[in-house]
């Protein structure tokens, strides 16, 4: 039996408990926070700490609200600007061969957080779905996520 080795999952599997509070609310509040790539005028990038694919981005308004009808054309603009900066960075880093991007709005449409608009981006690649998700359940990600934030956070300031 092949074993894989992904201790930072254990966080994840242990904590049955959820956190309190707005992930990006917080994260706005700590932009030195190891999850957050950058914050613009109206939006913030962070990484997924339980992602699909590696570079699995989330980028959110600033203001706290639950509906992409809540949005002002200001924040729209700001949050593709952001999109656009994100994907950027992933296709200078990653070399990803495609994307996902997407937003879930209520839970029935597999939102995990409700309460705060955010927008989803996943890098794939050829191949990136393999036997793992479908026999064991369970997705292999290899790089750890304090590495892609260092490799993105510093390619966004070259």
């Amino acid at each position: 039996m092949d074993r894989l080795w992904a201790p930072w999952r254990d966080g994840y599997i242990r904590n049955n408990k959820k956190d309190k509070g707005c992930i990006f609310c917080k994260a706005q509040k700590d932009p030195s926070a190891k999850q957050v790539i950058f914050r613009s005028k109206q939006s913030i990038c962070l990484l997924n700490i339980y992602p699909y694919n590696n570079g699995h981005l989330l980028i959110s308004p600033l203001r706290h609200f639950g509906d992409i009808s809540e949005a002002s054309e200001e924040e729209l603009l700001d949050i593709f600007g952001s999109l656009k900066r994100a994907k950027k960075l992933l296709e200078k880093t990653l070399k990803p061969h495609g994307f996902n991007l997407g937003f879930n709005l209520g839970r029935a449409a597999g939102a995990g957080i409700i309460d705060h608009l955010h927008l989803h981006l996943v890098p794939r690649w050829a191949g990136d779905v393999n036997f793992m998700p479908v026999l064991g359940n369970s997705k292999v990600i290899s790089q750890s996520l304090k590495e892609l934030a260092k490799i993105l956070k510093k390619a966004d300031h070259e």
